[in-house]
């Protein structure tokens, strides 16, 4: 696994663990990658609580209550379903702050409105305002595009833990 990722993981996991924060993911495009880059860390287990890995439009209907008409209205790929990803790892999971992703990694499957490389991140807290960042990567290849979204949401939920100001 890629050092800067590692330590970015590192990091994230050791900030919540001063503050007592859970952390929850919900992963489209990037398969679990977040997930599996917070657990190759030894000890992850007091801070990560638990992924979601909702490929296809039902999983993120099912399993974190995305309605099909954001789905149907926005696209997958949209802020909207980024934002109500991680809104709903939250409500699905006993986590304090819960990252999601969702886009478009390739080679395939871009339009003009939705290049590949289109990502949107968004990261939810108990109590606090989702945070979303939209990225466009470009066609840099599948895992070089999943790989910038696994960095770029550590990077995100690390601003995250930043605004909760003391240990709970």
């Amino acid at each position: 696994m890629d050092d800067t990722l590692l330590r970015l993981a590192e990091d994230l996991l050791a900030r919540c663990r001063a503050k007592k924060l859970m952390l929850a993911t919900a992963e489209s495009c990037t398969g679990g990658l977040i997930a599996a880059t917070l657990t190759e860390i030894a000890g992850s287990s007091d801070v990560f609580e638990r992924g979601f890995v909702t490929y296809s439009n039902a999983a993120k209907s099912a399993q974190l209550g995305v309605p099909a008409e954001i789905i149907a209205g926005h696209g997958a790929v949209s802020e909207e379903v980024a934002r109500a990803m991680a809104e709903g790892a939250l409500r699905k999971s006993q986590a304090d702050i819960a990252i999601a992703c969702t886009g478009i990694a390739g080679p395939g499957g871009g339009t003009k409105t939705k290049p590949v490389g289109l990502v949107h991140i968004a990261v939810a807290g108990r109590d606090m305002a989702t945070m979303h960042q939209r990225m466009t990567y470009g066609s840099i290849g599948r895992s070089a595009v999943r790989s910038a979204t696994v960095e770029d949401a550590l990077s995100l939920a690390r601003e995250m833990v930043e605004e909760i100001g003391v240990a709970r």
